[in-house]
């Protein structure tokens, strides 16, 4: 079993309200079912959930009733992205079922407590492709929360004990600096725990879950349950495929030491 995560910023255009990146999409799809491999798909809510939820602090959790409205948009948002998401999977003949995370799972003070595991364990068992996606959930003490697809990853990984977890970014992997504004940026190959401070908390477009810092925070974790952690540029052809055969793409090994 192997879970890929598809980021925001891959299959959408993340600045852009709305903006899907189809043709992106519909290869990624095409290469995990050339990999062969049985996989769960976690995608991020990208420029679908970002942008509102930034800009009415759904992140910060319950404030007004004023925030309601959007709530219930982004909510309508990332489910028409994930409806996108599965037509190109099963163009691809994979058997892929959507999964809401609002109807699953529960947070508590932002953080993902509770994701009913064995309900993706029965879609697994009949054959299907679970594929589950960054949402808003119910959280016990700030009533709403944004869970990332990061964190249902980190819940996953720990009933699924998957060989490998694939992170697919923008970017080559984790980088010295920021790639897209310092030419002087290096890739690492490797990171650990000793790394996290020097990743910049910042991110370059609108991003309620924590940004890059925030991401490598989760990847840490899931490393330490023992899975095999690699972030790849999606964006690239080849190598989401490359990875789930156990190859050794370009890209960055997230170590959990």
């Amino acid at each position: 079993m192997m879970i890929v995560k598809l980021g925001g910023s891959v299959i959408t255009h993340k600045g852009r309200y709305r903006s899907f990146r189809r043709d992106v999409t519909k290869r990624l799809a095409g290469e995990i079912a050339g990999s062969g491999e049985r996989v769960i798909v976690v995608h991020g809510a990208g420029s679908f959930g970002h942008l509102l939820a930034a800009k009415h602090a759904l992140h910060e959790g319950r404030k007004d009733e004023k925030q309601i409205p959007a709530l219930a948009r982004v909510m309508r948002d990332v489910r028409d992205l994930d409806q996108k998401v599965l037509a190109e999977l099963q163009e691809a003949f994979l058997p892929a079922v959507s999964i809401p995370p609002a109807a699953c799972a529960r947070m508590k003070g932002g953080v993902l407590k509770s994701l009913d595991t064995k309900l993706f364990r029965a879609y697994t068992e009949l054959g299907a492709m679970p594929v589950t996606f960054g949402d808003v959930v119910l959280d016990e003490t700030k009533g709403f929360s944004i869970c990332s697809g990061d964190q249902l990853i980190r819940l996953l990984t720990k009933e699924f004990a998957p060989e490998r977890v694939v992170f697919c970014a923008d970017v080559d992997g984790v980088c010295s600096s920021d790639p897209k504004t310092d030419k002087c940026a290096r890739l690492l190959r490797t990171v650990d725990s000793s790394c996290l401070d020097s990743v910049s908390k910042g991110t370059c477009y609108v991003d309620v879950t924590g940004g890059m810092h925030g991401k490598l925070s989760n990847m840490l974790e899931i490393a330490k349950g023992g899975a095999d952690v690699m972030v790849i540029n999606g964006l690239e052809k080849g190598r989401l495929k490359a990875a789930l055969q156990g190859k050794e793409p370009v890209g960055t090994r997230v170590v959990g030491v």
